[in-house]
């Protein structure tokens, strides 16, 4: 999203009228969250000013600060965890995504398989991008970057994680947690949830111009429709 994310971070990119960001965090506080962690990095105090305590979303937001050393969206939830602030089971998501799958259901579903993970996934079908996933209504098979030709669903970036998940990464190290999952999907370690309505994100523009359509002249943002899994 260059050459727009030079001088702000993708989070505070304008969509329908208001920063990301807004929309993101509305959307999280309906769906019942309460406490929110930001892992930051370049510009990220731009989103630490705006967005402050949380307090207007009827949120806690606290902040875990990479500046200019990044580590990787793995090593940046290591970093947090050093710092206090995961809890046993918890709730990712990614700064550009915008996600309508009924959270409640998904933090159920951690509590209810041995796996340390739960993946939301879609039926993409190569529809929007490349499928990376298999899902045979239990566990999920990822590959995020050597993707099967035969896969039809893609990871939602909506994820439910035990604690475990991140005490394996070393404190540290730059490691993406795409890596960290697709070694856990290999061993059946990673349970799976189908969601109904296709994610949204702006990391490109075509994705902002379809999130830009998705909510033009939305007062809030709506519930989405599970199919569960």
């Amino acid at each position: 999203m260059r050459p727009a994310t030079e001088v702000v971070p993708k989070a505070m990119l304008e969509v329908a009228g208001r920063p990301f960001v807004d929309w993101q965090l509305e959307l999280l506080a309906r769906g019942g969250v309460e406490d929110v962690v930001f892992c930051t990095g370049h510009l990220g105090q731009q989103i630490e000013e705006h967005v402050a305590d949380g307090a207007r979303w009827g949120l806690s937001v606290r902040y875990s600060s990479e500046r200019d050393t990044l580590l990787g969206t793995g090593g940046a939830l290591r970093l947090a965890l050093d710092r206090g602030l995961l809890a046993e089971r918890f709730l990712v998501t990614y700064g550009d995504a915008y996600l309508t799958v009924d959270l409640h259901l998904l933090m159920d579903r951690l509590g209810d398989v041995d796996a340390p993970v739960v993946m939301s996934v879609w039926h993409n079908a190569g529809s929007i991008v490349p499928s990376n996933a298999d899902f045979d209504g239990s566990s999920v098979r990822y590959r995020k970057d050597s993707p099967d030709p035969g896969s039809e669903y893609v990871d939602y970036g909506m994820l439910a994680l035990r604690r475990s998940v991140i005490e394996r990464i070393e404190p540290g190290v730059v490691v993406d947690l795409a890596a960290v999952l697709e070694t856990l999907s290999a061993t059946g370690d990673v349970a799976g949830w189908e969601v109904a309505e296709r994610c949204y994100e702006i990391g490109s523009p075509e994705g902002l111009a379809a999130l830009n359509e998705r909510l033009r002249g939305a007062a809030a943002p709506p519930r989405a429709r599970d199919t569960g899994g």
